[in-house]
């Protein structure tokens, strides 16, 4: 008599999720071989050989095995996490205005950028500010978004932060922030008078939805009549502490400053390469300098590149920050998602970002002001001379 074949177990819905999770990074994961490399088959088989009989232990499988492809990028979104990264890219954050990343190198937490008007900015926490521990618990025990969803809460808590300021000093300070409702106002846009020029000044703190259409509105303000003064004659562009956001954002920005030209190339998964061009046409086609800082990262250092490599537009500032690498969000369904590395990214002459940066045509000097776009903004007045020498040599 033959031996019969066993009925599989059914997997209970909290494994649905942890299998659901690992099909979803090995099809979109950027990095196959990484994958390989630590056996990221036989890590779904041994992760379901351990209880796992709630959400909360689901959470924290899927977070065990993302952690093991050492991308610290690609992470679990446990449902109020998941909820607060989506309701960033709608223009609004209740919590103290800190935008956080990971130091090449060390992977130590540092500060990318400050939110204007926000807890942070107010106490004078700057670009490059080590955090060390959020409320007493260590960052490196918290992780990247683990410490982001410490920062946020409810209007009117307070939170304690221990961090180190940036320049070799090694005094540790703590500061205890009142989170608040911070309206990200992504888009600010303003007429300088200098001198008989008028000049059009555009910041953009962010990459979310709503940047786009905003963008264009003041773009559109700039080319047509300023009041009864005419029409700008060049733009300063400002990505100073734009940390980033949705990279289709900062793909449609670049459209509307460009003229076919290129954008940005983008490395997928297996080495396929896609090149993203602007539409024909642009929304400003006249002179232009671009601020940049150490807080300027991702899809704003996309932007900056683009302008850049066509020679559209000097940068002046800093070096950026360097973060070469796109994540997509997916969400799982109960509420969690995660954050997926799906592509690195290139600027249009192949420039890799993740590692370098980008270094800007003319270097500012310290001390970087800490309120930019406001008064006594000294790299704000130095942009304008830079664009004013431009109208200058092409009257």
């Amino acid at each position: 008599m033959g031996l019969q074949a066993q009925p599989a177990l059914a997997l209970s819905d909290a494994q649905q999720l942890v299998v659901e999770a690992w099909r979803l990074v090995n099809q979109s994961y950027v990095d196959p071989q990484q994958l390989e490399k630590i056996h990221w088959r036989q890590l779904r088989q041994k992760t379901l050989e351990h209880s796992i009989e709630s959400s909360s232990q689901a959470y924290a499988a899927i977070e065990s095995m993302l952690a093991s492809i050492g991308d610290p990028y690609t992470r679990m979104l446990r449902p109020q996490e998941y909820g607060a990264l989506r309701s960033n890219t709608k223009g609004t954050v209740s919590g103290v205005g800190l935008q956080l990343g990971l130091r090449e190198g060390d992977q130590q937490m540092v500060v990318i950028s400050p939110l204007d008007d926000s807890p942070a900015s107010e106490a004078g926490i700057v670009s490059g500010t080590e955090l060390l521990a959020v409320d007493g618990v260590p960052t490196g025990e918290l992780g990247l978004e683990g410490a982001a969803s410490r920062l946020r809460g409810e209007a009117g808590s307070d939170v304690l932060l221990k961090l180190l300021p940036p320049g070799g000093r090694k005094e540790t300070r703590e500061v205890i922030l009142e989170r608040r409702e911070v309206d990200l106002q992504p888009v600010r846009s303003r007429i300088l008078r200098r001198g008989e020029h008028l000049l059009g000044y555009l910041r953009i703190t962010q990459f979310s939805d709503p940047v786009a259409d905003q963008v264009q509105e003041a773009l559109d303000r700039f080319s047509s009549r300023a009041g009864d003064d005419g029409a700008v004659e060049g733009l300063i562009l400002d990505l100073r502490n734009n940390s980033g956001g949705l990279v289709s954002a900062g793909v449609a920005v670049a459209s509307m400053l460009l003229d076919g030209e290129p954008i940005v190339e983008t490395l997928e998964r297996n080495g396929i390469t896609s090149l993203q061009q602007a539409s024909r046409g642009r929304r400003y086609g006249g002179p232009m300098v671009t601020l940049v800082n150490g807080g300027t990262a991702s899809a704003s250092e996309i932007l900056a590149g683009a302008l850049q490599d066509s020679g559209r537009s000097e940068l002046a500032g800093t070096q950026t920050f360097g973060k070469g690498l796109i994540q997509t969000l997916i969400s799982l369904g109960d509420g969690s998602g995660m954050a997926v590395t799906v592509a690195r990214y290139l600027t249009p002459s192949g420039r890799d970002i993740q590692h370098q940066g980008i270094e800007p045509n003319l270097r500012l000097p310290a001390p970087e002001p800490l309120n930019p776009g406001g008064e006594g903004d000294s790299w704000l007045d130095q942009a304008a001379e830079q664009l004013l020498s431009q109208l200058q040599k092409a009257a």
